[in-house]
């Protein structure tokens, strides 16, 4: 759903980076992680493409086994200092998808906790030297389908080009089946975000201080 969002970022000048902990090799039930990886590292770079992103890289961790820690801490804190953002946008790292009960994934919680941290890491010169000076320009981090939102992105002109992203992944959007829609997904759940930020279609974060 952030894809919107980003449209609508690199619309307005701002330069966008994606960070990847994984390839997601393992998140097709129907194709081996050895066809998967290549496959949907070139949709997902497709899909960036097409919202307008400058720069995506894959940091290498296995999919479905992100491990919160030290390690995936330096490969994160590394992109930051490579890249510079001034915003860091992660995932959700909450156990459950708020009080529906169904549990976010292992790899979710793990990856959205590290990038808090290595917003902080980043910024400590003295932790990873050898990864180039500390980077103190992170400004804030947007944490994306979060519990209590505090800001909102309207993307009632880009959500045709979120979708369009989404859909260039089509490997594993067949490997979900038929029943699943990208239109009806995106279009859903900007509706209920607009309702919420007083608009017609919107993308919601919450704002943390790293």
């Amino acid at each position: 759903g952030a894809a919107s969002a980003v449209a609508r970022w690199t619309g307005q000048g701002k330069e966008v980076s994606y960070v990847l902990a994984t390839r997601g090799e393992a998140g097709i039930d129907g194709m081996s992680p050895d066809e998967a990886g290549p496959l949907r590292e070139e949709e997902e770079k497709s899909g960036a493409a097409i919202v307008g992103a400058s720069h995506v890289e894959f940091l290498g961790h296995a999919d479905g086994a992100v491990e919160y820690g030290l390690e995936l801490r330096r490969h994160l804190a590394g992109a930051i200092r490579r890249l510079r953002p001034e915003i860091v946008v992660t995932m959700n790292f909450d156990l459950t998808w708020g009080e529906s009960g169904y549990v976010n994934h292992a790899d979710h919680r793990a990856l959205g906790l590290a990038t808090l941290d290595a917003c902080r890491d980043a910024a400590n010169r003295w932790l990873y030297p050898e990864l180039g000076d500390g980077w103190k320009g992170v400004q804030a981090a947007y944490v994306a389908a979060a519990e209590e939102p505090t800001h909102y992105v309207d993307v009632t002109e880009t959500i045709d080009v979120g979708i369009a992203s989404l859909r260039e992944h089509r490997a594993y959007l067949e490997g979900l089946g038929g029943e699943f829609d990208p239109d009806d997904f995106l279009r859903n759940n900007a509706q209920s975000a607009g309702k919420a930020a007083g608009c017609d279609l919107a993308v919601l974060f919450r704002q943390l201080m790293p």
